[in-house]
């Protein structure tokens, strides 16, 4: 008998939500920053694990809601969270309990839920034991509380064994060979995001995004034409950059990060534009897939 299901990661911005899962998958598919809000929309990994596919999918941290744009990045999580058959809880091992508990409350106990305690690395073991007890008073709430350390690959197994003991029974829902049920272009579009906000500093990356206009496919070669939206004249100046510097180094690094997934080599051509006060209109939100059916 086969198991399958969706597995949400849940936690606070900058949990390390991608990272986890990027290493879980052992392929990068999903853009990681340093800096909080980054990953705006849901996306997955199929994971096969024994006789189970766990399909991990990546949320938006969960925080207060600002702009329109943060509004849909609450919902994506939120929807997650409903639409799954296990959640995992990813909480940092220097953490207090203070997220988790909001998790709870929103939880209500409607999803089962593994806990993993992340960056177990970086400190003693007395603090990682303080932790743990720190979590255990709730342990009626979870199935498992799982620590790992990502870089090193620690607590990996253990993870997917607990998940995939509390997955259902089921036939595979994607073909086993299939890394990811996401667009290509959605994670090539996330991969420039990555690249500007390794880049670019202060608020222009959380004011940008961007739209993969064509994808031409060619025998040695994929072609990228791929547009940066920006919300003021100001910023575009900082993304080209003086003698266009700046927007060089952002394409220069997306473009690693696509050959390194394809395995071909990459032409990316990118283009700035401004549209003002896209992170507050609806209709464009909408235009350019960050529509939440309302």
């Amino acid at each position: 008998m086969t198991k399958a299901g969706f597995v949400s990661l849940i936690g606070r911005p900058n949990a390390g939500k991608s990272t986890l899962m990027n290493s879980l998958l052992g392929e990068k598919i999903a853009m990681v920053s340093q800096k909080a809000n980054a990953t705006r929309k849901r996306s997955n990994a199929i994971v096969m694990h024994e006789n189970a596919q766990i399909i991990f999918v990546d949320t938006p941290g969960l925080h207060e809601k600002e702009k329109m744009l943060n509004q849909f990045m609450l919902d994506e999580a939120l929807k997650a969270m409903g639409d799954c058959d296990l959640i995992v809880y990813l909480a940092p091992v220097t953490d207090s309990t203070e997220h988790y508990e909001k998790f709870l409350q929103i939880n209500n106990g409607r999803v089962k839920h593994i806990i993993v305690l992340s960056k177990i690395d970086q400190v003693s073991q007395e603090k990682l034991f303080k932790a743990i007890g720190s979590y255990n008073k709730y342990a009626d709430h979870f199935e498992a509380l799982i620590p790992v350390a990502i870089p090193r690959k620690v607590g990996h197994k253990d993870l997917l064994d607990i998940i995939a003991k509390n997955l259902p029974d089921s036939p595979y829902l994607y073909d086993p060979e299939d890394l990811t049920s996401e667009l290509v272009r959605d994670i090539y579009a996330g991969f420039v995001r990555e690249a500007i906000f390794e880049n670019i500093s202060d608020e222009v990356p959380y004011e940008s995004d961007v739209i993969i206009d064509s994808i031409e496919e060619e025998a040695g070669i994929d072609r990228i034409y791929a547009t940066i939206i920006i919300e003021k004249e100001s910023q575009k100046g900082i993304i080209i950059g003086k003698g266009g510097e700046a927007v060089k180094r952002i394409g220069k690094s997306a473009r690693e990060k696509i050959e390194r997934l394809s395995g071909k080599k990459a032409y990316l051509n990118l283009q700035v534009t401004v549209k003002k006060g896209w992170t507050k209109d609806k209709n464009f939100l909408k235009e350019i897939g960050y529509d939440n059916g309302k």
